[in-house]
């Protein structure tokens, strides 16, 4: 879901993002090596880079997509909300708060974020990683995207912090696969967000979001505790924590379908 609101982060310095853009337009051929210039510069390793960018081309479909996600947010949010948080999906969260329960205290106690919270954009992202994580090759996207103008420094700062989760190992290239703009994992974070707030917590060495779901669950309350959301605290609209989620996802309909959904799994 995360991919509907990329419109919103046009203005959002990545730090991740290369010192100097290479200049998009133009021939893709050309980019691909002036990007993979400024990764090399960013201390991406040559092999790594040749791995990744390598015979990369252009996806006219993602570009077609990203130019559609304008007005995604026509209904209202009693009609949204009645397509996302189903009874089916509070059940399946609450069957997932149950079977991870000494996990999810974990979390809880290291982060001060509430499960129900946690749960709830899991199930809301890719039902608990059941669901689409996306079946798309990140570098072709993020390559695609770097080279269109409209936010081509937004996009260059991602492709360098996938090649940065590719070098430190957390994913393997054929796992590196996401949305129509690049999101990674059971909760769809950007790659710049997987680079910034990602958390081994399963203790093997690497930040993988796609298998390991204490990794996952971590992660996104790792987001969310350094984003300000403060555990005991009502999240509803017009709250700090409320405030807190605008890292997590800035359209304010989304997140009031996120404090719902919690509500619903605690019987509120």
């Amino acid at each position: 879901m995360r991919r509907s609101f990329l419109a919103a982060l046009t203005g959002f310095l990545i730090a991740a993002g290369p010192a100097q853009a290479a200049r998009c337009g133009g021939d893709f051929n050309t980019f691909v090596r002036n990007i993979s210039a400024e990764a090399a510069s960013a201390g991406i390793q040559q092999d790594v880079i040749s791995q990744a960018l390598g015979g990369v081309t252009q996806d006219p479909a993602v570009l077609a997509f990203d130019r559609r996600q304008r007005g995604t947010f026509r209904k209202t949010f009693e009609e949204y909300v009645a397509t996302r948080v189903t009874q089916g999906r509070i059940s399946g969260a609450r069957a997932m708060l149950k079977r991870h329960a000494a996990l999810f205290s974990q979390v809880e106690q290291r982060f001060g974020v509430p499960r129900e919270i946690i749960a709830a954009i899991w199930g809301l992202e890719s039902d608990f990683g059941k669901g689409d994580m996306g079946k798309l090759p990140v570098f072709r996207v993020l390559a695609t995207m770097a080279h269109d103008c409209r936010r081509t420094e937004l996009f260059q700062g991602e492709l360098i912090a996938a090649l940065k989760i590719l070098q430190r190992g957390d994913l393997r290239l054929n796992d590196m696969i996401g949305a129509y703009a690049g999101e990674i994992g059971q909760t769809q974070f950007l790659p710049s967000s997987y680079i910034k707030y990602g958390v081994d917590f399963d203790g093997n060495g690497h930040i993988d979001l796609r298998h390991s779901i204490p990794d996952v669950l971590a992660s996104t309350a790792n987001l969310l505790k350094v984003s300000g959301f403060r555990m005991g605290q009502p999240y509803g609209e017009g709250t700090p924590n409320f405030e807190a989620m605008r890292e997590w996802n800035r359209a304010v309909i989304y997140r009031k379908t996120i404090a719902y959904y919690a509500d619903q799994l605690v019987g509120r």
